[in-house]
């Protein structure tokens, strides 16, 4: 009799992982013939029975078992008061960022490293500029800070040349600091990543500039003196 469960068992957990499997690829198929260009990572079943959750790139959507409806929000763990997608954001963003690799970024390393953070800029946004005269005071708190470009004035503007222009100066860190002091810059261009950088800010859903991005994943929108981002990233490892 023993068996026999055991065996009921097993034929019950194959089921499962056989349905799984079945709906997985019904998604899929789905979402393929609808938008053919979408790069799907991975589908699979969410904390909610019945929805799937499918990761592209940096974004979580959510899909029914057979395909048919997508939504795209938060999954929130009532009784926990948890944000559960939001945690798994963090995951995306960490993985888009590796993939990025600060050989596509302007990095501004200190002698002693504790932290890093990644920020997207606009060369002629105010906060921007104001935190980058204060570079010296991230550096000094033991802040490396990776810059990836995103010109808000879009892909031709004035923003977005002035960034192509500071990648492909000899000297991208001094150009970058040039340009934030709004100093002239010899117009340059050459093969950049200034697009991909505008594409992953879209992916994290950039609104505005400046956009702090520590290396957990999480967000933190506008300008922070140093001293409050030190207190904030403390703040992720001791909760971490």
């Amino acid at each position: 009799m023993k068996k026999v469960i055991q065996l009921a068992v097993a034929f019950l957990i194959a089921l499962s992982f056989s349905n799984a499997i079945a709906d997985e690829s019904a998604i899929k198929q789905s979402m393929l013939t609808s938008m053919p260009t979408m790069k799907i990572d991975s589908i699979k079943p969410s904390e909610v029975k019945g929805l799937y959750e499918v990761i592209v790139g940096a974004n979580i959507f959510y899909a029914s078992e057979d395909g048919k409806y997508l939504l795209q929000g938060r999954l929130i763990d009532v009784a926990a008061r948890k944000d559960l997608t939001e945690d798994k954001l963090n995951g995306t963003r960490k993985s888009a960022l590796a993939q990025m690799g600060q050989a596509n970024m302007i990095v501004f390393k200190p002698k002693i490293s504790k932290y890093t953070v990644t920020i997207f800029t606009d060369i002629d946004c105010g906060y921007c500029r104001k935190l980058h005269s204060e570079i010296d005071q991230y550096l000094a708190q033991g802040i490396t800070i990776q810059y990836l470009f995103f010109p808000r004035a879009g892909k031709g503007s004035d923003s977005y040349n002035k960034a192509v222009s500071v990648w492909c100066a000899d000297d991208r860190n001094a150009a970058l600091t040039a340009a934030k002091r709004d100093q002239k810059l010899a117009s340059k261009t050459c093969e950049n990543p200034i697009d991909k950088h505008m594409q992953l800010a879209a992916d994290f859903d950039v609104k505005g500039t400046p956009m702090i991005v520590s290396e957990n994943g999480n967000i933190y929108p506008g300008y922070l003196p140093a001293k409050q981002l030190v207190e904030a990233l403390e703040s992720e490892n001791t909760q971490n």
